[in-house]
């Protein structure tokens, strides 16, 4: 799957996803996992991976922007089916890259991915990640 950065597409470092149930370094969750399982493990997880199965499916947004209101500052990954419209608000609520499967890749090509990580979502959708 190609990986979609602000900047364009980016190499997939193809991560040794684990479940929330038995976290690692990359956790993966999948549709209606909840987000809290991982609070008391949550500064040891580099890497978040939240699947969309469909494009109209929201899920994958609140459970981003729940992880990162309990504090989540690591990599938070949108994994599956994403368009480059939707791109500035997965950002807005704490996306820092999404994997997008190459038929999708094929068909919205990097600079669309990049004019659209130009875009600002408004609030009430923007997340809050602290101090850096």
């Amino acid at each position: 799957m190609p990986l979609v950065t602000s900047q364009g597409f980016a190499p997939d470092d193809a991560p040794d996803w684990r479940r929330a149930d038995d976290p690692g370094a990359a956790v993966l969750l999948e549709p209606g996992e909840d987000a809290r399982a991982l609070a008391a493990h949550l500064g040891a997880i580099a890497l978040i991976g939240v699947r969309m199965t469909a494009f109209a499916d929201g899920r994958a947004f609140s459970v981003a922007r729940r992880l990162r209101a309990m504090g989540y500052r690591g990599r938070l990954r949108l994994v599956g089916s994403l368009v480059a419209d939707q791109w500035p608000l997965a950002r807005a609520v704490g996306f820092d890259e999404a994997a997008v499967p190459e038929a999708l890749a094929d068909r919205q090509p990097a600079e669309d991915w990049r004019r659209a990580a130009a875009l600002r979502a408004t609030p009430p959708f923007a997340a809050r990640r602290g101090a850096a």
